[in-house]
């Protein structure tokens, strides 16, 4: 079984408080990539209370973003609309995280998948933070998965860490489309 995860492609990260026009730009690739593939899609919604800035992550990035129920927190309307005409647009199909790395994520693909996870694709944001940690993640938890992440369908809080995120995926054996 073939894998597809959409990483926070939430408007706080595509046009909101931590947008970019990189962001922006990787957003049809990333609906294309929904609309066309053929598995299981899974998505990340990165979720944050109002305490944000009172956390461990908010000290370091004191910008509050993806508080639970606002616009910010939900996926954009592109890729909402993508993962409606896949039918996955539902909580059974999506992962809330509070952390960089979605901890429920493998747990959630092994019980609903079992073990016949033969490729998990990794889109979205960011490249540097919330991508890496994932793919390392299920790298860490499916060691026999061919784990990708397609490079055209992500966007780092810089190019620089972009490019940087991907040279240490390439060196943990998670390829790079």
């Amino acid at each position: 079984m073939n894998v597809l995860i959409v990483v926070d492609m939430q408007n706080d990260f595509i046009s909101g408080a931590l947008g970019s026009a990189q962001a922006q730009a990787i957003e049809p690739a990333v609906v294309e990539t929904i609309l066309n593939f053929d598995g299981a899609i899974y998505f990340t919604l990165d979720t944050h209370q109002q305490n944000y800035l009172e956390t461990q992550e908010g000290r370091r990035l004191p910008t509050a973003h993806c508080i639970a129920g606002t616009e910010g927190w939900t996926p954009s309307a592109a890729v909402w609309m993508a993962l409606m005409e896949q039918n996955v647009a539902d909580e059974a199909h999506m992962v809330l995280k509070d952390a960089f790395g979605a901890k429920e994520l493998p747990f959630r693909l092994h019980e609903d998948l079992s073990d016949d996870i033969r490729e998990i694709t990794l889109v979205g944001l960011c490249t540097d933070l919330c991508v890496v940690s994932n793919a390392l993640l299920l790298k860490s938890f499916f060691p026999e998965a061919r784990i990708v992440v397609d490079s055209r369908c992500c966007a780092g809080t810089s190019r620089e860490k972009h490019e940087t995120a991907l040279a240490a995926m390439r060196a943990c054996q998670i390829d790079l489309v």
